[in-house]
């Protein structure tokens, strides 16, 4: 579960990290809250707005974020960006405790951190492929969600306290103070991302912007990940409009809002352990991930009290964290290197961008039809992309279901070269997505099913650019093997 803690600079990193996310939520928690409660008369729909403002720029600097985390070293990119976002803190904090601060400085400084975490975010997220082997990255990258969601577990708590015990505008400066620690972390790693100079001469500048894009859309696998990212963070991941008009609408204050989100956090630090025992990223996880959400908001909704409400956010925090966590090591472990960053900022476009659609709908419900129907509206949203999930497994991956003995079903493959096979020899795991999976050979188990880079023996592996079939996306060119059978991928 914790082998990539072996690697020195992925350790300090961890280290370093951790206290600075501990900071973050603490930080997060209370400028919804100050939004909420100190600014506006809870206003819902002011949170959403701060949200928008927050996650837009994701979406619109995706281009150029991917480019500078693909083209510059990472790790001084990222000491510029912590340095911006630790001076960002600090300006709101001293607004705040001089008593001068006003909803539309809220606004710009949400505005602000979305601008400077729109190349922090996507910098941070390949940095991690830096540290540790390609081996171990799916590994490291749930590593990095459990640490996260360790922040998220302590932060909101602490804040819920520091609010009332000594005022919002303090837990700001304390978030900036915390930065130090990520910022120490950054100068004693010696590992740095080295671009290839010769390449990024031969491309123009538009095309490497447009790199990412090309590659995603002939990937089909990645494109349904997508879908059902976006429609998950823009319709259910709103937790602070959901848990702050939720928590006043049992009558309860800020302690308890920042209770809310520790609980979340169990259930999220629950699934980042989880999915770091894995040994691989598969899509089928994330699929039965979205479902888990869509029927957690159901059960949510109906919740009486504030504890049985409370009870269901540790199923809701499992069921994100396991998404979130799967999909980002799939999207890192099944991507060309050359184009990684690229194609990180996509991912956190798409999930973070979604933001500014849904948060101000879902705030807009809350004002309007009360503080459940956010949890109808996450329903939807997660048991929609549990169909489009479904969907493409079936049809892009010609699956079907074959009755063996009575009521026993099995699913198997249609779609094989050689159809002459007994419909029960073509089963398989479900775990890899068609365009990447093996044909030649028996079918694969379940420690073989998401490629890994690097590998000759294992039945996938990375695809490069050039090799990817117009069709089919991703999909490696394949060898001649006996008696006319394709042969295993590059």
């Amino acid at each position: 579960m914790f082998r990539s803690l072996a690697v020195r600079d992925y350790r300090i990193w961890f280290a370093g990290a951790l206290v600075s996310n501990i900071g973050a939520w603490m930080q997060a928690t209370t400028q919804n809250w100050v939004v909420l409660t100190e600014l506006t008369d809870t206003n819902a729909s002011a949170v959403g707005l701060t949200m928008a403002l927050q996650f837009g720029p994701q979406l619109l600097l995706v281009p150029f974020s991917g480019a500078v985390a693909d083209r510059f070293d990472r790790r001084r990119v990222l000491l510029v960006t912590q340095s911006l976002l630790m001076l960002l803190a600090a300006g709101l904090g001293l607004l705040l405790v001089l008593g001068h601060a006003e909803l539309w400085h809220v606004y710009a400084f949400a505005l602000g951190l979305g601008i400077v975490n729109a190349f922090d975010t996507t910098s941070r997220q390949a940095f991690v492929s830096d540290l540790v082997g390609t081996d171990q990255l799916s590994n490291a990258v749930a590593l990095n969600s459990a640490s996260f969601n360790s922040a998220r577990l302590i932060g909101p708590a602490v804040a819920g306290v520091l609010i009332a015990a000594v005022g919002s505008g303090w837990v700001f400066l304390i978030n900036a103070v915390s930065f130090l620690a990520v910022l120490g972390a950054l100068l004693a790693i010696r590992s740095s991302h080295r671009p290839r100079a010769a390449e990024a001469r031969r491309e123009s500048q538009l095309r490497q912007l447009s790199a990412g894009f090309r590659y995603v859309a002939r990937r089909h696998d990645l494109l349904v990940i997508f879908v059902m990212v976006f429609l998950v963070g823009a319709f259910s991941m709103n937790f602070p409009v959901i848990s702050s008009t939720m928590a006043v609408e049992f009558g309860r204050g800020a302690s308890d809002y920042g209770l809310l989100s520790s609980i979340l956090a169990i259930g999220s630090l629950s699934g980042a352990l989880l999915a770091a025992r894995r040994p691989s990223a598969r899509m089928r996880v994330v699929i039965v991930a979205v479902g888990g959400v869509g029927v957690v908001s159901v059960v949510a909704a109906v919740m009486p009290t504030f504890w049985t409400f409370a009870a269901t956010l540790v199923f809701f925090g499992l069921a994100i964290s396991t998404m979130l966590t799967t999909a980002n090591g799939f999207v890192q472990t099944t991507a060309d290197p050359a184009v990684r960053g690229r194609v990180l900022a996509l991912y956190m476009a798409i999930l973070m961008g979604g933001t500014p659609v849904g948060a101000p709908l879902v705030g807009f419900a809350a004002d309007a039809l009360g503080p459940r129907s956010t949890l109808v509206i996450s329903a939807v949203a997660g048991l929609l992309a549990f169909g489009v999930g479904m969907t493409w497994l079936f049809t892009e991956r010609r699956l079907r279901f074959h009755r063996e003995r009575g009521l026993r079903f099995a699913v198997t493959h249609a779609g094989r070269p050689w159809l002459g096979e007994a419909p029960a020899e073509q089963r398989e795991t479900l775990t890899a997505p068609l365009t990447v999976l093996r044909r030649g050979g028996p079918s694969i188990g379940a420690g073989e099913s998401a490629p890994v880079e690097g590998s000759t023996a294992s039945a996938t592996g990375a695809i490069r650019i050039g090799e990817a079939d117009p069709v089919l996306g991703s999909e490696p060119r394949r060898e001649p093997g006996r008696g006319g059978r394709p042969g295993p991928g590059r």
